[in-house]
């Protein structure tokens, strides 16, 4: 959704709004709004109505529910659900060779397991098979079958084909890659001063790039009182909140305590322009200063195959200086390797919550496994803080 429309529109009632895509999120329409989509899927019986618009009908109903907490998805994952249950179906005619397509509320056993066969063969990522079976799992619930889809030893998959390694095996940080993280900031705010601050943002407080994108300088400077965090968390007077553009919606709030924080802000705050300005180019709609983004990073080789390193390397790097500073020793994705077991697992939390995510786990993604002699105690690396069933994967945004 733009941030500022350049000319304003009149909006005409009934009309889909610009944020909403009809084909992956359809409207209700105004005749169902009294009946229960019980009621109207009783109106279209299998074998008498297109598996195809059955699946449409559950997706207009139930696409905007998170498949296992009551909250909504992002449009983002409404889509891409969309899109793959569609896609589902089909193959189970055009690859899995069934002589039919299921209606979705007769979907079976053997047609998830048929599907499986399928992604083994085709090779598919651990991560995809799991992305899938979740969203199976969504439709699943939706037709009031919560258990029907199964864990993916049930249908037969190894380990090894269906276990993420979030682990970083490698430093992605623009460090590693040997860049000059100074000069190169400086020939790209010289450039374009609204996607340099942004990436200053992004080295400061570990932002993705959306969320450096849609920060707002001047108004996410909050005092601590107005956090809601434990009196004992405190770290500093003021903290920057971070909402939009976050993953999933979840709202942190990163403190103002420290030099490279502190002129970062400032910087964006000096680039925008009036209190309620954007990182992005006020003259364009969000998808336009994405876009933006992406060309002036390929512009400078800021990508994995030039200068071997993206802007999501920054996010990296953020999250590698946290967490050395926390536990007074790099992390084991740089060779680290005499953290005590409990620095490490505060230090690890603590980088998890900087980038936003609750699981310690997620964690690895930016600072590598734990080492190999501290496997024993990984009861202290448990997910068990508060929310931690909020994060359904692993962070790897660009």
């Amino acid at each position: 959704m733009p941030f500022h429309a350049q000319h304003a529109r009149r909006r005409v009632q009934g009309s889909l709004g610009a944020w909403r895509d009809a084909h992956h999120q359809p409207p209700r329409r105004q005749e169902r709004a009294v009946r229960t989509p019980a009621e109207i899927l009783e109106h279209h019986r299998p074998g008498q109505t297109h598996p195809l618009r059955v699946l449409d009908l559950l997706i207009e109903f139930h696409n905007t529910q998170h498949t296992t907490l009551e909250k909504t998805v992002s449009h983002k994952t409404r889509q891409e659900r969309a899109d793959f249950l569609r896609r589902f179906f089909r193959d189970l005619k055009a690859k899995a060779h069934f002589a039919t397509m299921p209606d979705p509320r007769n979907l079976g056993d053997r047609h998830v397991r048929a599907m499986l066969k399928v992604w083994q063969q085709e090779k598919l990522a651990p991560a995809t098979i799991q992305t899938y079976l979740s969203f199976l799992r969504g439709l699943a619930r939706w037709l009031g079958k919560p258990g029907f889809i199964r864990k993916p030893a049930h249908y037969g998959l190894t380990p090894a084909e269906y276990r993420r390694h979030g682990n970083a095996i490698r430093d992605k940080s623009w460090t590693a890659a040997g860049i000059d993280i100074d000069a190169l900031f400086e020939q790209v705010n010289a450039y374009d001063r609204y996607v340099g601050s942004s990436l200053h943002l992004i080295r400061a407080f570990g932002l993705r790039r959306k969320e450096s994108v849609m920060l707002r300088p001047h108004l996410c400077v909050v005092p601590f009182e107005a956090t809601g965090l434990p009196p004992a968390e405190r770290q500093a007077e003021h903290y920057v909140r971070i909402k939009e553009g976050a993953k999933g919606g979840r709202l942190r709030f990163v403190p103002l305590d420290n030099a490279q924080r502190i002129a970062a802000l400032a910087l964006a705050q000096a680039v925008v322009q009036g209190e309620d300005g954007h990182m992005g180019n006020p003259r364009h709609g969000l998808k336009h200063n994405l876009r933006r983004f992406d060309y002036v990073m390929a512009k400078f080789g800021i990508t994995a195959e030039g200068l071997g390193a993206t802007a999501h390397g920054l996010r990296h790097e953020a999250m590698i200086d946290h967490y050395t500073e926390k536990a007074g020793m790099v992390p084991p994705v740089r060779g680290g390797s005499d953290v005590p077991p409990e620095v490490d697992a505060a230090a690890r939390l603590s980088a998890a919550h900087l980038a936003g995510h609750n699981r310690v786990r997620a964690s690895g993604a930016y600072l590598g496994g734990l080492l190999a002699r501290q496997a024993a105690p990984r009861a202290q690396l448990q997910d068990d803080t508060p929310g931690a069933s909020g994060d359904e994967s692993l962070p790897e945004e660009r």
